[in-house]
């Protein structure tokens, strides 16, 4: 399919009030032809012929035609409207949720500012040209064909005078459309990197304010925006070489009928009325030459942003629904990895993982940064799939499970806390939105977030921002907490979710999670040992593999990366660390 028959897909719901439009703008260019016919009579018979009982009857005619035209006017741009405004809603709604359909490979690829600008700019273009550019190129088109009928109905000669001006318009109307494409797709490329640009600035604003770089990234904004300008102008120098010619050949018009016409009726061949009346016609042939160029941009604009749009619609992600899924609403919680591997970009990011969990158990994950434990994570939720093996939930291949009920059973605080623009209530609630106001309260204590949630201005209905503005780390991360404990997941990941709270709190969310329901997974990946020692399974990954795997005691007897990692957090523990993991 291609772009164009895309858009027509969304625009075919609205065909009939499409033809209704396009059949009042055929009778408005209609009753265009009628005024310059009623004027040249009313030169030659009531002028020149004195027949003035004529004149009411002309008059009222001229004013019938203007007061029909006015009212079918108004119609059918109502009508382009709600078409436009139609399409421009379902097409949003269609690319949106496409767009939440699409899989984190594609949000790895695709830059958030362009996603936003084919949103409002691209869309816009479209809406653009379907409330007005149709309606108006049909009408022009018409009132061009309807304008040299006339002519020619008056004389023959003249007509062909005036005919011989659209080969030229016509060639120098192909010249523009075969430079204006690339220069429209230039555009929004520059705008879609402006963009982006702003997008990434104004999300990472602490970031620029904390190095003190507001000039250097002035700096590199003048930069983007200067792009975008010389985009602009470059385009712009299209049309100010093609523009001109459009308006030479219409006065060319206008200087063929003062010569030639105002010459035919010296030599009587055509009466002052013919005369009166041709020049009547005359704006009908001079207004689409004048005006084909711009049209011809905003056809291409359309063009352009329909292939940009449709381009990123069409974009089918790697992660799909089963065609015939295994539907289950409730796990039991198993989980196991079969000698999965996992590559991305020809790079191994996972290689040979293999383990085992029983319904209710605690998973640590530990291991330096990059060893691939947030991976390991992703491919359960599928987030991802993996390169090579298996992995099962409840002995079921994750891939062969209906990716809903998968995700529905899984509940996660990510590494990267993100809160939307809602109340505090909103975001914890955001799993279970129908939830009561109480099983929010209780997660929230759980998650150890209740007393510092109640202290704020308006309680569990103070707005934050979508990073979470006016909260700590700490406080971001136990509202997102406490959004995975009110889902009661059969899984539950916590990924590096006590980072940034302190000892004490940290050992009050361990013992809440102890008393969460026993059919209930959890994994915990975490740099301290304290968040981790008291699993009964400990994974220990280094460069995307499993070195080391068991439980507290036994990886610090094994004398390994565990060993070593919990000696640095906790001194000697030869000299009683070992009591420090037993209590």
């Amino acid at each position: 399919m291609t772009p164009v028959k895309w858009v027509y897909s969304f625009l075919k719901k609205y065909k009939g009030k499409m033809v209704a439009g396009l059949l009042m703008t055929t009778g408005i260019a209609l009753l265009t032809i009628v005024n310059p016919f009623i004027s040249g009579i009313i030169v030659d018979s009531v002028i020149g012929e004195g027949n003035r009982e004529l004149l009411p009857v002309m008059i009222a005619c001229l004013l019938g035609v203007t007061a029909v035209k006015g009212i079918l006017r108004y119609s059918s741009q109502v009508m382009f409207e709600i078409c436009s405004q139609g399409v421009l809603f379902s097409m949003r709604d269609e690319v949106y949720k496409k767009l939440l359909h699409e899989d984190f490979a594609f949000y790895n690829k695709n830059r958030t500012g362009d996603l936003m600008s084919r949103q409002t700019g691209d869309m816009d273009a479209i809406r653009h040209f379907i409330a007005f550019v149709i309606y108006c190129v049909y009408e022009n088109a018409l009132l061009l064909v309807f304008a040299l009928v006339m002519i020619f109905t008056v004389n023959v000669k003249l007509a062909f005078c005036m005919l011989a001006v659209l080969p030229f318009t016509a060639m120098t109307t192909y010249c523009q459309s075969k430079q204006v494409h690339p220069a429209f797709r230039n555009i929004r490329q520059h705008f879609s990197s402006l963009n982006t640009f702003v997008q990434e600035n104004i999300s990472g604003n602490r970031v620029v304010k904390a190095f003190a770089k507001e000039d250097y990234e002035m700096e590199k904004f003048h930069k983007e925006n200067d792009g975008y300008r010389e985009a602009e102008l470059k385009a712009s120098a299209i049309w100010m070489k093609y523009v001109p010619i459009y308006e030479f050949l219409s006065h060319a018009l206008t200087v063929i009928l003062m010569l030639y016409g105002g010459y035919m009726v010296i030599q009587g061949e055509i009466t002052m009325g013919n005369l009166v009346t041709v020049n009547g016609y005359l704006w009908m042939l001079t207004v689409p030459l004048r005006f084909a160029g711009w049209w011809i941009n905003d056809i291409h604009r359309f063009i352009t942003s329909a292939e940009k749009i449709y381009a990123t619609y069409s974009t089918e992600p790697d992660i799909k629904r089963p065609s015939r899924p295994v539907e289950r609403k409730h796990f039991a919680g198993e989980v196991s990895f079969e000698n999965v591997s996992y590559q991305a970009d020809d790079a191994d990011i996972i290689s040979d993982i293999s383990f085992k969990v029983k319904p209710g158990q605690t998973v640590g994950i530990i291991g330096s940064t990059g060893s691939g434990k947030s991976t390991i994570m992703n491919l359960l939720c599928r987030f991802y799939d993996a390169s090579n093996g298996e992995v099962r939930v409840d002995g079921i291949n994750v891939k062969d499970l209906d990716l809903y009920d998968l995700r529905d059973n899984i509940g996660i605080a990510m590494q990267d806390v993100f809160l939307f623009s809602d109340t505090i209530e909103g975001n914890i609630a955001y799993g279970r939105p129908n939830c009561s106001f109480e099983e929010v309260k209780k997660a929230a204590k759980m998650a150890d977030a209740n007393l510092f949630i109640q202290n704020m201005p308006e309680g569990y209905d103070t707005i934050v921002g979508e990073r979470g503005v006016g909260l700590s780390g700490g406080q971001k991360q136990r509202i997102s907490l406490a959004r995975a404990l009110l889902k009661d997941p059969s899984i539950l990941i916590l990924d590096d979710t006590t980072s940034a709270v302190d000892m004490e709190t940290e050992s009050y969310i361990q013992k809440q999670l102890k008393n969460i329901e026993k059919d209930c997974t959890i994994f915990i990946i975490a740099y301290r040992i304290s968040s981790i020692k008291d699993a009964d399974l400990i994974l220990v990954m280094d460069k995307g593999r499993i070195i080391e795997q068991g439980t507290h005691d036994e990886l610090v007897k094994a004398g390994g990366y565990y060993a070593t990692a919990f000696h640095h957090q906790y001194g000697d523990f030869r000299k009683g660390g070992e009591n420090y993991g037993k209590k």
